[in-house]
């Protein structure tokens, strides 16, 4: 479902799932790749990835969602829960994260790339879309602060209330994609990419501490409105 393969300090973590759509156990496996790095030492980056050409992550599973029990998908009664505080855990990963964006990320999927410190998306195929308000579903609050804390003000609105749907050349345009690449360059990019920053992840706790302060207090993403503080606190809202 998810691998994981180290080439030297770059972690690069693949969803091989089809459509890569967010379950209880996508979840799971998701974190437990996530605490596998974390059990590593010295310098280190992770790249997030997808082996299905046209998908990056087709967002929630909204089959298994919809259906009866708890079906292949696991137990459904935790899932917001469990994903919003792995989305949490994601934004604040105590090393540089490059997220590489091979084709479509919708809903949850665009979530989970803005959750990485760098994106890099294919620049003639693929979509970045919240497209909840197109499935009559409200956006929750959390995942509303994630993309505030991640985008302009303009682009924000395009997302969440138009349901734009942004290519990656627009997408590096609005300031939240910040390179572009074709299919065969994407992935090789995003690890050199990775491979630079790693030094960054020698000092986890450093890291991790920035990416919870460098906001400033008023806007900072642990506050009560902040966004990594919702994501690890979906009960509450």
């Amino acid at each position: 479902m998810i691998t994981l393969k180290r080439e030297d300090d770059v972690f690069v973590l693949t969803m091989g799932a089809g459509e890569n759509r967010w379950n209880t156990n996508f979840v799971r496996a998701f974190d437990a790749r996530l605490d596998e790095i974390l059990a590593s030492e010295g310098p280190a980056a992770l790249v997030t990835a997808s082996s299905n050409p046209k998908f990056f992550s087709n967002g929630l599973d909204i089959d298994w969602r919809r259906g009866e029990g708890d079906g292949e998908g696991g137990d459904k009664s935790v899932f917001a829960k469990e994903f919003m505080a792995m989305m949490g855990k994601l934004i604040t990963f105590p090393v540089p994260t490059v997220c590489a964006i091979n084709g479509h990320g919708f809903g949850a999927g665009f979530m989970a790339a803005l959750c990485h410190d760098v994106r890099m998306m294919r620049a003639d195929r693929g979509f970045l879309c919240a497209n909840e308000i197109q499935l009559g579903m409200s956006i929750p609050d959390p995942e509303l602060a994630l993309f505030r804390h991640k985008m302009s003000a303009s682009a924000f609105f395009d997302t969440v209330q138009l349901a734009h749907r942004w290519t990656g050349p627009a997408a590096q345009t609005a300031g939240f994609v910040h390179a572009v690449a074709s299919e065969d360059d994407l992935l090789p990019k995003a690890i050199e990419r990775a491979a630079q920053l790693a030094p960054l992840g020698a000092n986890r706790a450093l890291y991790s501490e920035s990416k919870e302060r460098i906001f400033g207090e008023s806007p900072s993403i642990n506050e009560e409105n902040g966004a990594a503080y919702l994501l690890r606190n979906m009960e509450s809202h």
